[in-house]
C-alpha cells in the first residue's frame, strides 16, 4: 500500500472491519513489524529524538492504570517527554475537560475517554496527528465536537489521519480520503471530487414514453420510478433538460443527485472484491 497524508487537511482512512486499517496504523508507528517505511516530514518516526512531538496518536481512547486522575495521567506522560507541567493545563483547556481534572480514569465515559486521548496525543503539540476510529460509540454531540476541533487542528496546518468505518461522519469531516480493501489502497481522492461527480438524475413528464425515448436515443439509460418519475443515468440535467426543451416536451421534474462518500466506498471496494 502507499498513501499520502498532506498537512493542512483531514485524511479519511477508509475500509471495512478487518480491512487491516488498524494493522496499517501500528505498522506506520512502529508498533508492528512490517516491510515498507513510512515518513514524518521527511524522516522515519525512529529518526526523531522525541516522537511525541513529531506525531501524536489515539489508538482507542486512553491507555492507563485505571485508578489515576486524569491530571496525574497526562502529568506523568508529559514528564517522559521532557515537557513543563504546564502543559498539561493546556491540553486539558483544549479539549474542554479542565473541570474534569481529577476524575479516575477508570470512571470515564467513552467519548471522555477519547477526549483524554486526544489530549495525551496533543501534549507534544505535534504537527502529525493519527486518530484510529476515534468515533466508535461516541454520541451524536461528542461526534460534532470531534469533528469541529479537527477541523480547527487541520486549519492550523497540521496533517490528520483519521481512520473510521462511519462513511457519513467521514463525509462532513475529510478532506480527502484513502480506501483500503483486503489490505490494498485501492482509491485516494478528495471528497470534493466524489461530490462533482454526477449521480442519477429524476425526471418527470406528462409524456413518459417520449421522456424515455428522448433518453434512449440520446444513449441513456431510464428506468420508472413509482409516482410518474424516471431514474435516469448516462446524462446529465444539463443534457436531459436540452434535449426535452429541443423536443418541446415539458418537465414537470427535474433532479440530479450526486455520489456520496457511501456511493463511491461501495463502488471501489466492490471492484476490488470481485478482481481478488
Amino acid at each position: 500500500m502507499s498513501m499520502d497524508v498532506p498537512t493542512g487537511s483531514v485524511t479519511g482512512f477508509l475500509g471495512a472491519n478487518g480491512a487491516g486499517k488498524s494493522t496499517a496504523i501500528r505498522i506506520m508507528l512502529g508498533l508492528l513489524r512490517g516491510g515498507g517505511q513510512t515518513i514524518f516530514l521527511d524522516h522515519p518516526l525512529s529518526a526523531w529524538n522525541c516522537p511525541g512531538l513529531v506525531v501524536g496518536a489515539v489508538l482507542g481512547g486512553v491507555a492507563g492504570h485505571p485508578s489515576h486522575r486524569v491530571r496525574t495521567h497526562l502529568a506523568m506522560v508529559a514528564a517522559g517527554m521532557g515537557l513543563p507541567a504546564h502543559r498539561v493545563g493546556e491540553v486539558l483547556e483544549l479539549v474542554g475537560l479542565h473541570e474534569a481534572a481529577t476524575l479516575r480514569l477508570g470512571t470515564l465515559s467513552l467519548g471522555m475517554a477519547q477526549r483524554v486521548g486526544i489530549a495525551q496525543a496533543m501534549l507534544g503539540n505535534p504537527p502529525v496527528l493519527i486518530l484510529d476510529e476515534p468515533g466508535n460509540g461516541l454520541d451524536p454531540h461528542s461526534l460534532r465536537w470531534l469533528r469541529t476541533f479537527l477541523r480547527h487542528l487541520a486549519g492550523e496546518g497540521r496533517a490528520i489521519l483519521v481512520s473510521s468505518h462511519l462513511l457519513a461522519e467521514m463525509e462532513q469531516l475529510a478532506d480527502r480520503v484513502v480506501v483500503l480493501a483486503q489490505g490494498r489502497v485501492v482509491a485516494q481522492t478528495t471528497v470534493r471530487d466524489i461530490k462533482a461527480r454526477t449521480g442519477t438524475v429524476t425526471a418527470q413528464s406528462p409524456d413518459t414514453a417520449r421522456l424515455i425515448k428522448i433518453v434512449e436515443d440520446a444513449g441513456g439509460v431510464a428506468q420508472p420510478l413509482e409516482d410518474g418519475l424516471i431514474s435516469i443515468s448516462g446524462l446529465d440535467r444539463f443534457q436531459l433538460g436540452t434535449l426535452a426543451a429541443a423536443a418541446s416536451l415539458p418537465l414537470s421534474w427535474l433532479d440530479e443527485g450526486h455520489l456520496s462518500l457511501e456511493d463511491y466506498y461501495i463502488s471501489v471496494a466492490q471492484e476490488e472484491f470481485h478482481i481478488r
